[in-house]
């Protein structure tokens, strides 16, 4: 799988899990369990993005003021992450976070797919090689930070 098959299965994947965390009412313990595999995957798929994508993004490409306002996103994500897993499911607010947390993810996505991926297409880049790092860090992370 090359580097944006990869984002694109994380975003389709986190996608899906904030749907079905709408759908789910009242049902408190399995909000917390969506909201626990929801924070996970974002907080991986942010830390390969900015430790091996985003890098190597902004040596081909060139593309600093695309590349900049992506991990200021980031950083937005990163901020509304840890104020979810501070709270419990249930508190006020807590649905409202993860609502907006999920409306702040779709939008980085439809502009990394819509701009920077385009960019990284026609852009010197291994992709193949790229989305095998990013497997094997993603897989790294995901058992190191699910313990």
């Amino acid at each position: 799988m090359n580097a944006l098959e990869l984002l694109e299965q994380d975003y389709r994947q986190v996608e899906e899990w904030f749907d079905e965390y709408d759908e789910l009412a009242d049902d408190q313990g399995r909000k917390g369990e969506f909201a626990e595999k929801l924070c996970l995957a974002l907080k991986v798929h942010t830390q390969i993005e900015e430790e091996i994508f985003y890098p190597q993004a902004r040596e081909a490409t060139k593309d600093k003021d695309l590349l900049d306002e992506a991990v200021v996103e980031h950083a937005t994500v990163k901020n509304l992450i840890r104020e979810i897993e501070d709270m419990e499911v249930g508190e006020e607010l807590y649905d409202a976070k993860i609502r907006v947390l999920g409306e702040m993810v779709k939008q980085h996505v439809k502009e990394e797919e819509e701009e920077l991926f385009p960019e990284v297409e026609s852009a010197e880049m291994d992709l193949d090689a790229l989305g095998k790092e990013l497997g094997e860090r993603k897989d790294e992370l995901m058992s190191k930070m699910a313990e």
